[in-house]
């Protein structure tokens, strides 16, 4: 079970990583915001055990998060 998570967060973690490839046009702050969601998304796959409300739980925390992170600059 443990491998098969951690082959879903990976995958998650990678489809990130290449989807914020097109952001290059994107304030800093935009930019945050959808990387605290990406993280926060498969933080909150990992710990619900892949459930669908603690993915999107996770990913509107860590926007958040990553939002106001961005503000300060």
């Amino acid at each position: 079970m443990k491998t098969k998570m951690g082959i879903t967060a990976s995958m998650v973690a990678a489809a990130v990583l290449l989807g914020l490839g097109g952001c290059g046009d994107m304030s800093t702050r935009d930019k945050d915001t959808a990387i605290g969601a990406g993280v926060g998304a498969v933080g909150g796959a990992v710990l619900t055990g892949g459930s669908a409300i603690g993915t999107v739980g996770g990913a509107a925390v860590g926007g958040i998060i990553g939002n106001q992170v961005g503000k300060q600059r």
